[in-house]
């Protein structure tokens, strides 16, 4: 360093960093000591090359010094593209951060993935940090070494009064004034206290003094093996094997978090297992650092995961734990929505291949399984079905499941008409179930308005578990509501059973397709489309019956309704519908929108009056009292709509034809002229 750095350089960057007056070059010693060298090293590799750069730039050092007691803020790793390797600031490549994974996301059962586990821990070094210096406005504790480079800060009182400020040499010596030189290195600090509190009262009559330390020395240390950024570090005197890990960035994802070692003098002091810190809290592993001091980071160990139903899943590096339990109490524990008893082990099996073990978590034999290198306990969870409940849902207040208990009927569900949104339809309530053993559906329908009215009646219908309430509104369409139900009918159609959908249209309020219910017939397809409409003849309607004969054909056969008889209740007139009916209601004839003239003009009553079909002109004149004194009958004129329309766009058609026949005459005299002008 000092082949290769000026002392001017060296100087001036000495007083910009520690705050120093700034000199002249005059003022410029000829060299720079050996201290000097030292603070200039102890800075970090971004302070010099921002220094370079300002000098090489010509500009002036700046008036506030850097503080390297403060610690600084650590930058996020940077994230890569897709398809690149990620790099840190130097351009030196890292290793890229795994998606998360939440808790809970176990996956199909059988499944043999678990690319989405991340090992576990890693995440505590999730920032490249640019520089790390602890605070100095920390107790120094009472074991810390004294070395080269410490400021002892000591106070005398007594017959005199001084204060001292003495720097630890790099003999290892404070030159106390009035004493001499005192031998400190290698003492801790509860030993140099008393050490120069006996040689001060013995050496200086009449006099005691307080001593407490000042800023303390740098000492630098080694990161060394699957580190971030292995290498040498210089830290603050109080730093632990934390703090050197945080400086280098952390640790790789191939290293191990349960076997850090620290070494001096070729030696294996200590051992660091993070699992300790993350897991329980406990620091009493992370010894402070001395200068010299090696921490080496080896490959990381024996590793298993866990996934699925448990407080934090990862994968985790194996010490002492050797049994299934063991792996659950790093994870966390199993979540509420768990299912222990259908957990399996993925295993890596002799052969190479690998195998699934079906493990029961609610039994001494299954957590006491043994694990191997490579494992992946998955842990499922329960079924997402639910039980003992009644679903309501459509056109109500409170949409939602319902705890069911048994003998619960539809008014017990749904107790008031204060329950319904406005404008419910009361007499078709549709409800789903389900039926066993493969839990095909079923859907029939109930009259709520008769169930409330009267609650022991048959249409306050028994409910049965897991069973679906539908309430419609009376003035909105329900093929959307329906689709779904009617698209399970269909899927679960075969040859001998059709599926369970018949279908209304023409003059009812809701016409569509409705499930057919068991014995259904045409009074409850009716119902179901929301009534008849005014214009409904009510005398008569079709059905329209598709047949299969012979399993050769389908055959349509249209059957008469007798919709009065009905009405009176007559039963053998409300026939039982079968799948894939379909019921038309014709319209009374002549049934249509009210026709209207306008009179205008000298008629006594001007205005607009209804007509009947077959009327003349005449009949509504004389409605309208006739014609007054000031008529001129002769002059009247009639208008009517289509004809209007017809006669415009005729109009419409001779100017169009006009304008391309004065357009092509224009052409012709252009051509004629040219001719004459050749």
């Amino acid at each position: 360093m000092k082949g290769f750095i000026s002392r001017h350089l060296v100087l001036l960057l000495l007083t910009w960093v520690f705050g120093l007056p700034l000199p002249s070059l005059a003022q410029l010693p000829a060299a720079a000591t050996a201290q000097q060298i030292q603070l200039f090293q102890q800075l970090s590799p971004e302070q010099r090359a921002q220094l370079l750069r300002m000098l090489k730039q010509g500009k002036q050092a700046p008036t506030q010094p850097v503080r390297l007691n403060e610690p600084r803020l650590v930058k996020p790793r940077p994230v890569p593209a897709h398809g690149q390797q990620p790099q840190g600031e130097h351009g030196t490549p890292v290793e890229p951060k795994a998606e998360p994974r939440q808790a809970g996301t176990g996956g199909a059962k059988g499944g043999m993935s678990h690319g989405g586990l991340r090992p576990f821990g890693y995440d505590l070094f999730a920032g490249a940090p640019t520089t790390f210096a602890p605070a100095t406005d920390i107790p120094v504790p009472a074991d810390y070494v004294i070395g080269p480079g410490d400021v002892v800060q000591v106070q005398l009182f007594g017959k005199e009064n001084n204060e001292y400020t003495l720097t630890v040499t790099r003999e290892g010596q404070l030159q106390f004034p009035g004493i001499g030189p005192i031998t400190v290195t290698g003492l801790t600090f509860r030993e140099m206290k008393h050490m120069l509190a006996e040689r001060v009262s013995h050496q200086m009559i009449g006099m005691k003094a307080s001593i407490t330390m000042g800023p303390l020395r740098s000492i630098r240390v080694f990161v060394l093996g699957d580190a971030y950024r292995p290498g040498s570090y210089t830290v603050s005197a109080l730093s632990t094997m934390t703090n050197a890990l945080f400086v280098s960035g952390g640790i790789r994802t191939i290293g191990s978090l349960r076997d850090i070692q620290l070494k001096r003098r070729g030696r294996v002091v200590t051992r660091l297992d993070l699992y300790d810190l993350l897991l329980h809290g406990d620091t009493r592993g992370d010894r402070r650092l001395q200068p010299g001091d090696v921490i080496f980071i080896p490959p990381v160990g024996k590793t298993a995961g866990i996934a699925g139903e448990v407080r934090r899943p990862a994968i985790y590096e194996l010490r002492k734990e050797k049994r299934v339990r063991d792996l659950l109490a790093m994870a966390g524990g199993l979540l509420p929505t768990a299912y222990p008893q259908g957990a399996q082990i993925e295993r890596i099996g002799p052969d190479g291949g690998r195998e699934l073990i079906d493990l029961d978590l609610t039994r001494k034999r299954g957590l006491d399984m043994r694990l191997r290198n490579g494992d992946v306990l998955h842990v499922y969870s329960v079924l997402e079905k639910m039980e003992n409940i009644v679903l309501l849902s459509g056109h109500v207040a409170r949409p939602g499941g319902y705890q069911w208990h048994k003998g619960m009927r539809l008014a017990d569900l749904i107790p008031s008409t204060d329950d319904l949104l406005p404008r419910a339809d009361l007499n078709y309530v549709l409800i789903r179930r389900e039926l066993p053993p493969d839990r095909h559906i079923q859907v029939f329908s109930a009259r709520l308005g008769a169930a409330l009215q009267d609650p022991t009646s048959r249409a306050n219908v028994l409910l049965r578990p897991r069973d679906q309430v539908l309430v419609f509104d009376t003035g909105k369409d329900r093929k959307d509501v329906l689709k779904p139900i009617l698209h399970q009918l269909q899927q679960q159609a075969s040859l001998s059973a059709p599926a369970q959908i018949v279908g209304v249209g023409g003059e009812v309020r809701i016409p569509g397709q409705y499930p057919l219910e068991p014995g259904m017939r045409i009074s409850d397809l009716i119902r179901a489309g929301g009534g008849l409409q005014e214009a409904a003849y009510g005398l008569e309607a079709e059905l329209t019956r598709y047949e299969i004969v012979d399993d050769q054909y389908r055959e349509t056969e249209h059957i008469p309704v007798h919709l009065a008889d009905i009405q009176k209740g007559i039963v053998t007139a409300d026939i039982v519908l079968r799948p894939h009916d379909y019921l038309s209601i014709r319209a009374i004839p002549r049934w249509g929108k009210q026709e209207m003239v306008q009179l205008a003009g000298e008629v006594k009553f001007p205005g607009k009056y209804p007509i009947r079909r077959g009327e003349t002109l005449r009949q509504p004149l004389q409605r309208a009292g006739g014609l007054t004194d000031q008529a001129f009958p002769a002059g009247a004129v009639f208008l009517r709509e289509d004809l209007r329309k017809k006669e415009q766009a005729q109009m419409n058609r001779l100017a169009n034809q006009l304008q391309a026949d004065l357009a092509s005459l224009q052409l012709s005299e252009r051509g004629q002229n040219d001719m004459r002008d050749k």
